[in-house]
């Protein structure tokens, strides 16, 4: 126990703790006698030193009190008081027999019985001490610093200090008071604390009274939501039907989109087979033909061209791909224009179900200059768009030139033969297709796109609000490009299929639609 209370008493007081201090070479300090010992050694600007191991610290050292060490002194102290009971006080002044004390003077620093306690109140050259209730640690009740009675109070720290703190201590310049006053204005404070705690009683109280006015409000609005949820979800149930029905249609239509490419690429196959037969029949005969020059006069180069033979190769190749593909879709906002045949380019040519457009078999030499590229070939579609979102798709299969995209309309209202004259201008937006290489074309701008995968069917995604155009790989839903489009003008669907070259780009641009389509804008008005 003598080890402990050694460990919790100041080196300098030898007596517990009072705001101790850490320094830095690990000895503790009450903060009042370390700050004694460097203000009466040394200059205040230091050197200051551990008055234990005499190291020398630094002179922008700052004290802060060790609230760990500070505890444990409190948590001693307050122990060693439980656990023995507290002797008695007796009075300094009695010599012959002991009495014990009832006051103690904090002038005098002594404990008086009660006969010298009045007597003590009688002499006037007492009148000016302290006498308060009688008390083991007068030092306690005084400061720790100069000894000195505690008269009044920092109202700054909150402390009580001695006239030589607030004189030339460390409360010098502070703002201080008379202990009784500072007690009256605690009090008063204390009073109106009080005060403030019944109004706010009586506003709990208050209080808990609306709350139960608030649970039945509570119990009835909940009622009402469950109802209002409850009919919400059956609006979303008869969105769910329409999409799955949407679903399944666009199922059916990608079926019968499909069959018809692959029977229209069954057909082409078909014919180049008899192409092949009728060559390989020729090519029996000549082989037959003994007279050298007949047979010389008879043979071209196009019956010993071997590209027919990779074509078909190439088609059977097609056909295994085409049938494992995936074809994730836009659907809520799936639309299928139709074409506007009075818009087309006279060298176009319309099917009758307004789904197709593809250039006329025509010799090319009736167009001047013809280009695959050129974009004045064009076709609109028959309603524009200023609103909401739209999506549609184009199947464009195999076709080596192609030109799809939006633009604001006609140049001219003129039904001449270059009335189509839809050109990539500040009013289109457009991707072209070029023998496998994509392009993303507006105004004078060209930009290459980096394309993994041929497309196949092109899907283009118009959100007016956010003025984005998108265009995607409509089978694997991949972003191709997408345009920054501000305009107020009504824009068309834009289909140029290109000009037809010695027959390889004499495909048709197929708008993919579905039959019977489900109404899903009218579903999600029904759910508002």
């Amino acid at each position: 126990m003598e080890a402990v209370d050694k460990t919790l008493k100041c080196p300098v007081c030898q007596d517990f703790f009072i705001d101790p201090v850490t320094l830095q070479c690990g000895h503790d300090f009450c903060l009042t006698c370390i700050q004694a010992v460097w203000e009466t050694d040394l200059s205040p600007a230091g050197p200051f030193f551990c008055p234990e191991c005499q190291i020398f610290l630094p002179s922008d050292l700052t004290l802060e009190i060790n609230t760990d060490l500070q505890r444990k002194v409190m948590d001693f102290t307050a122990n060693r008081q439980l656990g023995s009971a507290p002797a008695a006080v007796h009075c300094d002044h009695c010599i012959e027999q002991l009495s014990e004390a009832v006051r103690t003077c904090l002038t005098c620093d002594a404990s008086l019985c009660p006969a010298h306690a009045s007597l003590h109140e009688q002499k006037s050259a007492f009148r000016e001490h302290t006498l308060v209730d009688v008390t083991r640690d007068p030092l306690s009740l005084k400061c720790r610093e100069h000894r000195d009675e505690l008269k009044l109070f920092c109202m700054e720290e909150k402390v009580p200090v001695c006239c030589l703190c607030a004189l030339v201590g460390r409360h010098k310049h502070h703002r201080t008071s008379q202990l009784h006053e500072a007690g009256a204005e605690f009090r008063s404070i204390l009073e109106m604390n009080m005060n403030q705690l019944l109004q706010r009683r009586g506003e709990a109280e208050h209080a808990i009274k609306d709350l139960g006015s608030l649970y039945t409000q509570t119990v009835n609005t909940a009622a009402d939501f469950r109802e209002r949820i409850s009919d919400k979800y059956s609006r979303i149930r008869v969105v769910l039907d329409a999409d799955e029905r949407l679903m399944m249609q666009i199922i059916d239509a990608e079926e019968t989109h499909t069959t018809d490419w692959l029977e229209a690429q069954r057909a082409d196959m078909e014919t180049r087979i008899a192409e092949i037969d009728g060559l390989r029949a020729t090519n029996k005969t000549l082989l037959q033909e003994t007279n050298d020059l007949q047979f010389l006069q008879t043979v071209n180069s196009d019956l010993c061209d071997s590209e027919k033979m990779r074509t078909v190769e190439r088609l059977v190749d097609d056909l295994s791909a085409a049938l494992s593909q995936h074809v994730p879709r836009m659907w809520s906002y799936l639309t299928s224009p139709a074409l506007d045949s009075r818009t087309a380019h006279p060298k176009l040519e319309i099917s009758s179900d307004r789904k197709q457009v593809y250039w006329r078999r025509e010799p090319v030499g009736e167009v001047p200059g013809p280009q695959p590229y050129d974009s004045q070939f064009s076709v609109l579609a028959q309603e524009s768009f200023t609103g909401h979102q739209h999506y549609w798709e184009v199947i464009v299969q195999d076709k080596p030139y192609w030109m799809i995209g939006v633009t604001t309309g006609l140049v001219s209202s003129k039904k001449t033969e270059s009335s189509s004259s839809l050109g990539v201008n500040g009013t289109s937006w457009c991707i072209y297709h070029g023998d496998g290489q994509y392009l993303a074309c507006h105004d004078t701008q060209e930009k290459q796109l980096s394309v993994a995968k041929r497309v196949r069917k092109l899907g283009i995604l118009a959100n007016i609000q956010r003025g984005e155009l998108s265009f995607y790989d409509a089978d694997a839903m991949t972003l191709l490009h997408s345009f920054c489009v501000h305009c107020s003008e009504p824009l068309y669907p834009l289909f140029n299929p290109c000009i037809d070259m010695d027959g390889v780009n004499g495909q048709p641009l197929t708008l993919f639609w579905i039959k019977d389509p489900c109404n899903w804008h009218e579903d999600e008005n029904k759910k508002s």
